[in-house]
């Protein structure tokens, strides 16, 4: 049973994806309180209810539009700073969701860390698409800088494909008019690794297999391992499986692991993760995604040995006491 006085208040929006993390609080005796940010509101005189809370975790996902829920992801900026100006202890405070919802931000943090990205340019408008192209290697993906479950990305075999776009109208910049254009990576072995931290600190790898060119990568909605064993996916609705991609637990390079390392600290994501990729036509590894949002691999001990839900909970107890 756990000793802590006051509740960890999980800050979140999606339905799903966190239900293993109540089930890991309600098992162990671990109070806590939901706090939904699709419907949420804060006075900026005081600290309301959250001077009740031991600390706020900070689960509010940036695909919150997908689901009628957009006005939360820039609410989630006032809220986060309101309360770290209070002193407020949150895990994956305002600094990582500003990265967690900005891909050009990322970038910008990949170079000045001196780490390699697929080649991009980021733009405001449609209409400098094509331009923003030039010194690209086609095939290229436009993709809105406000994302989240490859939400809205697009791949162009060709120039003409992409001016054809961009002339019909028909480019997504996202909720904030920003986007990437980037080059396409084709990754060997056709999969990507996604690495996850708790803490700061390396908790698992997984490589990802791909089939045809989803962009939609979520790991808790991937129902089999390499072997062709299901997996129970508690995290996602059953509705919305993604039948085609498998997954296995995997050890990156000692190198690897501490550059991400390196990367979430430098960002203030104490919980999240990382997607890199290694590019079949040269053997060059590029990290192409930050996340402070992570919602885990379905299935956990089948695929990496234990539950990463323990680990993320023993966090948590230890950082509200």
């Amino acid at each position: 049973m756990s000793k802590l006085k006051k509740p960890i208040a999980i800050y979140y929006e999606h339905p799903h994806w966190f239900v293993p993390l109540f089930k890991e609080l309600e098992r162990r005796g671990v109070p806590f309180v939901r706090i939904d940010a699709a419907q949420h509101h804060f006075d900026p005189a005081h600290l309301n209810g959250e001077g009740g809370y031991s600390l706020v975790f900070n689960r509010m996902s940036p695909s919150a539009y997908r689901r009628g829920h957009g006005q939360a992801i820039f609410y989630t900026l006032y809220y986060l700073d309101h309360l770290e100006q209070r002193g407020k202890r949150i895990v994956n405070g305002q600094k990582a969701f500003r990265y967690e919802t900005s891909k050009a931000l990322q970038l910008s943090l990949l170079e000045r860390l001196a780490l390699p990205y697929p080649k991009s340019r980021v733009i405001n408008n449609a209409a400098d698409a094509v331009q923003a192209s030039e010194g690209l290697r086609f095939p290229i993906v436009v993709k809105p800088n406000i994302g989240g479950s490859g939400a809205g990305v697009t791949k162009f075999n060709t120039r003409q494909d992409l001016e054809a776009a961009a002339k019909a109208g028909t480019l997504d910049l996202g909720l904030d008019s920003t986007a990437l254009v980037q080059e396409f990576i084709p990754a060997r072995g056709g999969h990507i690794v996604r690495v996850e931290v708790v803490g700061g600190k390396f908790l698992y790898g997984i490589k990802v297999h791909l089939t045809g060119e989803t962009f939609d990568l979520c790991p808790a909605d991937i129902c089999k391992t390499t072997g062709g064993q299901d997996l129970a996916r508690a995290a996602c609705p059953v509705d919305a499986p993604k039948t085609g991609l498998k997954v296995e637990g995997y050890t990156p390079s000692d190198e690897v692991i501490q550059q991400v390392e390196r990367i979430m600290q430098e960002a203030n994501i104490e919980v999240g993760g990382i997607e890199y990729i290694i590019d079949d036509r040269d053997g060059r590894l590029y990290f192409y995604d930050i996340n402070a949002l992570s919602n885990f691999v379905a299935d956990g001990p089948k695929v990496v040995g234990f539950d990463p839900f323990v680990r993320l909970v023993d966090f948590l107890e230890k950082e509200a006491a």
